[in-house]
């Protein structure tokens, strides 16, 4: 990783890089939600409301790897020092804590039906929530440290400890008696039929695709701000 560590070095790959992951993201979220919606059936319990899984998975699956590459570069951050881990830290944040509120958002419009609430306080829900919390959380802390203008620590160490959240989100449906149901998806294969489970592959390329160009495309909007910001201040000691 650190052949990255030059800022032009990473903006001359992040640059072409960010539509090759953009355009391809939105044309396969865009296919795969049309036949979600219109060239899958319905499943013969939820019904219709089983659709909500092309966009409530993969929302669920980045919010949580979202914080994960959080704390890879908080980690980098306080070991080796890298000098675009806390950017990239921060370019993550904002991406990650959107879609831990999608993920809760269209998991409540599913409940909604299938459970007959909005809300429940079971393991998965709740965990999912203060993901979303933490996502917050280490906003506001690196905001602060940016603001200041220093190498901040204090939010790197947080981003490595909110990690420790992220197995029980995905255990939670093992350890507790819950309402969200087990896990569908497995290495030894899907409880879910195929003739549903199609395009879930497409969106969730899709929006990890999307998520990627996001983050790359705040990466480059953070390091054109320090550039400029450094600019001005040799222009006032001069």
């Amino acid at each position: 990783m650190h052949i990255f560590a030059n800022p032009a070095r990473f903006l001359s790959i992040a640059r072409p890089l960010t539509p090759w992951l953009g355009w391809p993201g939105l044309l396969l979220i865009a296919a795969g939600l049309v036949s979600g919606l219109f060239l899958t059936p319905p499943d013969y319990l939820q019904g219709e409301s089983v659709r909500i899984m092309y966009a409530h998975v993969p929302a669920a699956w980045l919010g949580m790897a979202g914080w994960s590459g959080i704390a890879v570069a908080s980690l980098m951050q306080l070991i080796w020092r890298h000098p675009l881990a806390a950017v990239a830290a921060r370019a993550i944040a904002v991406p990650g804590a959107l879609f831990a509120a999608i993920c809760l958002l269209t998991g409540s419009i599913w409940g909604r039906p299938t459970w007959g609430t909005w809300w429940e306080w079971d393991g998965r829900l709740t965990s999912m929530l203060v993901l979303f919390f933490l996502y917050i959380a280490y906003i506001a802390l690196s905001s602060a440290g940016a603001e200041r203008g220093s190498n901040d620590r204090v939010s790197a160490i947080f981003g490595v400890v909110g990690a420790a959240n992220i197995p029980i989100i995905h255990y939670s449906v093992e350890w507790w008696r819950t309402l969200h149901q087990g896990q569908s998806i497995g290495l030894a294969g899907s409880k879910i039929d195929g003739a549903i489970l199609w395009p879930l592959p497409l969106t969730t390329l899709g929006f990890t695709l999307l998520f990627a160009a996001i983050v790359l495309m705040r990466m480059r909007a953070m390091l054109a701000e320090a550039k400029v910001e450094a600019r001005l201040k040799r222009m006032a000691s001069e």
